[in-house]
Order: C-alpha cells, then sequence, then structure tokens
C-alpha cells in the first residue's frame, strides 16, 4: 500500500512537471520583458527610443520591438507606448524604469541631446520640470519665473549675490522637498533661486550630481544614487 502510494505521488509529480517548469519560463518571459525604455527623439508618428541602456532605434506606430515595447501614437511632445501590456504616455526625455525596483539602488540615464547637454524631465516637490546638468552650479538653480511655477516662496530664503555672464545678480538660496530625476529622489536639496529671467532652464547641480555616482560614456550620462 505505501508501494503504492509512492508511485501515484510519482506519476502526479511527473505530470505537474511540465506545467511547473512551463510557469517558471512564463515568469522568466515576464522578468525579461521588464524594460528600461527612455524617449531621446519624437517626430509625427515616430519615437526615437533607447530600451535598457542599448542604441537609440526609431519605431514607427505600431511596432514593436523583442522587449515588450510597442509604439501606439507618437507626436512632437510626447508619445504612447504599450509596455508588458501596460499603455504609457511618456515625453521627450522622460522613461519608464522597469527594472528600478529590482535595482538596489535607483538610476537614470541621460541622453545628450545634438549640442552635447544632457537634458531630463523630471520634477521638484513633485511639479514636472525640465533640467540640464550642469556640474559647474554648485546648486539646483532656476529663475524666478520657474520657482512661482513650482510655488516656491524663495524671497524668505537668504538674499545674496552673485556674478554670472550676464553680470551681478541677486540671487535667493532656499531648500527644495524632492528633486527627483529618473528612478532617483532626493530629499532636502540645496538650490538657488535667480531674481532674474536666466537660467531658462533648471539647472541640475551640484546640490544633486554630489549625492550620485555619475558616468559618461559618450552621448549617455548614467546617475546611480548613493545616499
Amino acid at each position: 500500500m505505501r508501494f503504492a502510494a509512492t508511485a501515484w505521488l510519482g506519476r502526479a509529480c511527473l505530470r505537474w512537471l511540465p506545467v511547473t517548469c512551463c510557469a517558471l519560463l512564463a515568469g522568466i518571459v515576464n522578468l525579461a520583458h521588464a524594460a528600461d525604455i527612455v524617449v531621446v527623439g519624437l517626430f509625427a508618428g515616430k519615437a526615437v527610443v533607447v530600451i535598457n541602456g542599448g542604441a537609440p532605434r526609431t519605431l514607427s506606430v505600431g511596432q514593436a520591438t523583442p522587449e515588450g515595447v510597442r509604439l501606439l501614437a507618437a507626436k512632437s511632445d510626447s508619445a504612447e507606448f504599450e509596455i508588458d501590456g501596460k499603455r504609457q504616455v511618456l515625453g521627450l526625455g522622460e522613461g519608464r524604469y522597469g527594472r528600478s525596483a529590482a535595482s538596489s539602488s535607483p538610476a537614470a540615464t541621460l541622453y545628450a541631446d545634438r549640442d552635447g547637454h544632457f537634458i531630463s524631465e523630471g520634477t521638484i516637490n513633485g511639479i514636472s520640470v525640465r533640467f540640464v546638468v550642469d556640474t559647474g552650479a554648485t546648486a539646483v538653480a532656476m529663475n524666478s519665473r520657474e520657482a512661482g511655477h513650482l510655488g516656491l516662496n524663495y524671497r524668505t530664503g537668504t538674499r545674496a549675490r552673485a556674478s554670472t555672464a550676464n553680470g551681478t545678480i541677486v540671487v535667493y538660496n532656499v531648500k527644495l522637498d524632492t528633486v527627483r530625476v529618473g528612478g532617483i529622489e532626493l530629499h532636502n536639496v540645496d538650490a538657488v533661486v535667480h531674481d532674474s529671467d536666466h537660467p531658462p532652464i533648471v539647472l541640475l547641480g551640484m546640490s544633486f550630481l554630489n549625492r550620485v555616482d555619475l558616468r559618461r560614456d559618450g552621448t549617455l550620462m548614467t546617475l546611480t544614487q548613493r545616499y
């Protein structure tokens, strides 16, 4: 009786083994399709994307990649994708970081524009902004109009004077609750508000960059959060 029960259990295991293997293979496929995608170019009906840090490739509407990324629509300011069966709209410089949850260190991937500037969409205090990486800026820097858009009461900050290419200007030192680029979100970041129209785009300065590991490889820049 004991032998018969053991034999039946063995046959049952053999029957379940293919099912279990199929389930495991499906899980592996799903993991493989957890793609990181960054939009580096947009046109009517087409988008240029970088997937998993590879070379830029151009997708036409309806085209899909082996990583499970399909372009559904594209215009000059945004593109709609189907990624792992889910729809997502991304703008120029924006990314969908499918594997970031499995990584112990949040990261961001940036690509140089045709002028060699590394520009990325991100957020300050949860509000969308556009950054340009500037290792020559001591802090995150913005103009007064951008500060107003973010709702910063910057005039309560420490007032100072700074020398710029446009002459000496009044600046205010403030603290930002959060600054987010890609999968990286830092808290309590030093910033400077210029009481003028410059800079025209928010500078991602060293108060942010000092807290990440920065690696550049040609037109590719990778930021990895350290603390």
